[in-house]
């Protein structure tokens, strides 16, 4: 009888072992599904990844394609602005980012510190003018970059910020055509600039001034030309004197100087903010004007080759931090060519 008690019990506890591998085989089989679902969904998921990437980028331009049509300016190139300039008689007023932030009220840079409602309303018109024969120069910085080096990607980048982007498309015309402002730095930022690039754009804009019968509106530090010869092909120049700084305080004489002179004149304006509205006025008057900005300094880099911006002796820079000594310039050509002075 015990042996018989011992017998059950024994089969008992094989039974339960034999339900229990039953379940662990169940288990096991559950497992090995959930495996194969899972390395099922891993692979679909991994295509599904690779479909989505090719198409993603027609995708995105689709949904965008309109909400982001305002965020982008339309902007011509320089060698158009040049085409334009040389061909048709066109003047050209040029927006930097101090332009910019005197509209906004803020000073960036030292050529004009002192902030005035007229300047600031002035500049606004002329950025928005329809006048046909003015055209209207931006940097060409709201898109791809790809063209620039990674210190001006750098830049831009921290310069452009969605704030101040906001307040540039505030301010911009929808549908408006505007022009590369950087037609005048044709070195420094640009990713070519150890190729031939850069020099076919300076002779590219040499053609502006070709023969022609030039008046400098500057800076009394600027010294266009002092030094080098990227306008020796001018057919004559003269000088008209501004401030180096803060040259609207003289805005009324500038401008006075400049329409007592004959209507052949091309004027070529380095003048910062003031030379802008320069550019407009003389225009609206009749006369051809370019605002040319830093194009001597570019010119200057171009010549070192070093691929940054410098120090020049004598010559004012605004976008250089180091302490600059500046003296007046005493070069005999120089001297000869200056008609007024309003420094």
């Amino acid at each position: 009888m015990e042996l018989e008690q011992q017998f059950l019990s024994l089969l008992g506890i094989v039974e339960g072992m034999q339900k229990r591998v039953y379940q662990l085989e169940e288990g096991n089989k559950q497992l090995i599904r959930g495996q194969k679902q899972l390395l099922e969904w891993a692979e679909q998921n991994q295509q599904d990844n690779v479909y989505f990437q090719e198409n993603a980028v027609y995708e995105l331009y689709d949904s965008m394609r309109h909400s982001l049509e305002k965020c982008f300016p339309k902007i011509a190139s320089g060698e158009e602005a040049v085409e334009e300039i040389v061909k048709n008689g066109k003047s050209l007023a040029r927006f930097g980012d101090g332009e910019f932030a005197v509209i906004a009220g803020r000073n960036r840079h030292r050529f004009q510190t002192e902030m005035s409602q007229e300047l600031v309303e002035k500049l606004k018109c002329v950025l928005q003018s329809e006048d046909e024969q003015l055209l209207v120069g931006i940097a060409d910085n709201y898109g791809s970059l790809e063209k620039y080096t990674a210190q001006a990607k750098r830049e831009i980048r921290c310069y452009l910020n969605p704030q101040v982007r906001k307040e540039h498309l505030a301010l911009l015309k929808p549908g408006k055509m505007y022009y590369d402002a950087y037609v005048t730095r044709p070195y420094v930022m640009y990713a070519d600039q150890q190729t031939e690039g850069p020099g076919r754009r300076f002779q590219n804009l040499k053609r502006i001034w070709e023969g022609r019968k030039c008046i400098f509106v500057e800076g009394c530090f600027t010294g266009l030309s002092v030094g080098n010869d990227l306008f020796d092909n001018a057919g004559s120049i003269q000088r008209i004197l501004g401030p180096a700084e803060n040259a609207f305080s003289r805005y009324q004489e500038i401008l006075d100087c400049c329409l007592q002179q004959s209507k052949d004149t091309l004027f070529l304006l380095a003048l910062g903010a003031t030379a802008t509205i320069l550019a407009s006025d003389l225009c609206r008057a009749g006369y051809q004007a370019v605002d040319v900005g830093h194009i001597d300094l570019e010119y200057e880099w171009f010549l070192k080759g070093e691929g940054r911006r410098t120090p020049v002796d004598g010559k004012y820079n605004n976008e250089i931090e180091e302490e600059q000594e500046l003296l007046p310039i005493e070069d005999e050509t120089y001297m000869a060519q200056i008609i007024a002075d309003f420094s």
